[in-house]
């Protein structure tokens, strides 16, 4: 991966998992380490808040979907609220207002979490909302000589790409005609 290649192996991504991975379990230390300390309703409210507004929306209309593409307005939701920039000013806002307080530590925990944990990071408008195996991807793998990672597993199989719409057969290109 490198900024003319903006995709990820399957190794890749795992380490760039694991490197949320420290950030969880820095998080997860200094929760544990200031337990009595933290504030439990503010902190549950502003660790649910991320995913009511940026995550159940989006994952209830691609279910009602049955794989069909959804509205762009829940990928932004999620982008949006799944940001280290928004919760950071989220954080800084609230320490402005309220005061710091050991609660905050949520906001990471809960991010570095998605990302290290579920593999969850910024959802593209070119995929559908949950994770789908892309054929193009899979077929970049096989060009490289990687294998390919599990399935998702849903209970529909979703469009294969969510908001692009794909090229009619005669138009679409063989490799060996687009090296020609």
């Amino acid at each position: 991966m490198d900024q003319a290649n903006p995709f990820e192996t399957p190794k890749t991504f795992s380490l760039h998992r694991a490197e949320y991975l420290v950030g969880f379990a820095v998080a997860t230390g200094l929760l544990i380490a200031h337990l009595g300390e933290i504030r439990w309703i503010p902190a549950l409210a502003l660790f649910l808040y991320i995913d009511l507004i940026g995550y159940i929306p989006g994952a209830i209309a691609f279910k009602r979907s049955g794989g069909k593409p959804i509205s762009k307005v829940y990928y932004v939701l999620y982008n949006v609220m799944h940001s280290l920039i928004t919760q950071a000013a989220v954080a800084a806002l609230w320490c402005w207002l309220i005061g710091p307080e050991w609660a905050l530590l949520v906001l990471p925990f809960h991010l570095f979490g998605d990302r290290a944990l579920f593999g969850n990071f910024m959802k593209s408008f070119a995929l559908p909302f949950e994770p789908v195996r892309q054929s193009g991807y899979l077929r970049l793998l096989d060009d490289l000589g990687i294998a390919h990672p599990k399935p998702a597993g849903h209970a529909q199989e979703p469009e294969p790409v969510g908001h692009i719409v794909p090229l009619p057969e005669p138009a679409a290109r063989t490799r060996e005609e687009a090296l020609r």
